[in-house]
């Protein structure tokens, strides 16, 4: 698939993670797309409204990827028993879950829209699942994005402005933090900016607060490998 990263290192990405089962593709996928999301939105949400496009609208219920997905949503990993029970704990805990399904030809067959909500705000992510557990998440909040969460992953919220990559990279760089891939999303020149940065090496808070102070950024979301 263009523009995905789908490169398999080893025989275990194949078949996949430890897992609650039936499926790699269906149910582990799912459950890492809806710990990322968590992830990104930052916080426990009160509310998720999930889309299912394709191969998930057709098959969710008998491969498990809506307890699957909302297991993941609540931080369960993808070994983790309780995604058995996932609904019924959402339903425990007052997280709010809608599931639905829509038919999106073009998008990749194994896609699901998130749309997470609390009383502090709202974000909607788009995830994939592209087989033997892994994830590429495509889009938060507008903003276009490949992310496997295999990786430290630094998110710079920032303005578009100029010298602003080279900064962020001078503080990794002086703390001897390999830069492995980074990407770079903005809403329109000059506006709105999404750096995202996936090293090598851990991220420390400290770093984080250092980038933090940078001119022009909004905030910094570090994250660890999923």
């Amino acid at each position: 698939m263009a523009g995905i990263a789908m490169k398999y290192r080893s025989v275990f990405d194949i078949i996949g993670p430890v897992m609650i089962g039936p499926s790699s593709s269906h149910t582990a996928g799912a459950a890492r797309i809806g710990r990322m999301a968590r992830r990104l939105f930052g916080r426990v949400p009160h509310k998720a409204q999930i889309e299912f496009c394709g191969s998930f609208a057709k098959t969710y219920q008998g491969h498990g990827t809506d307890v699957a997905i909302v297991g993941g949503l609540m931080g369960f990993d993808t070994h983790d028993p309780r995604i058995k029970d996932a609904l019924k704990i959402s339903e425990d805990i007052g997280l709010a879950i809608s599931i639905t399904t829509v038919d999106l030809p073009e998008e990749h067959p194994n896609t699901a829209w998130i749309r997470l909500e609390d009383e502090a705000g709202a974000m909607r992510v788009k995830g994939i699942s592209v087989g033997g557990g892994k994830i590429a998440m495509l889009e938060a909040d507008e903003f276009q994005m490949n992310l496997s969460g295999d990786a430290w992953t630094a998110f710079v919220f920032h303005k578009d402005q100029f010298g602003l990559i080279a900064s962020v990279a001078s503080v990794l760089a002086d703390r001897r933090i390999n830069i492995a891939r980074m990407e770079m999303s903005r809403k329109a020149k000059g506006q709105e900016a999404l750096l995202i940065i996936e090293t090598d090496e851990e991220i420390s808070a400290s770093a984080g607060s250092q980038i933090a102070g940078i001119a022009d950024v909004a905030h910094v979301r570090i994250l660890p490998p999923l």
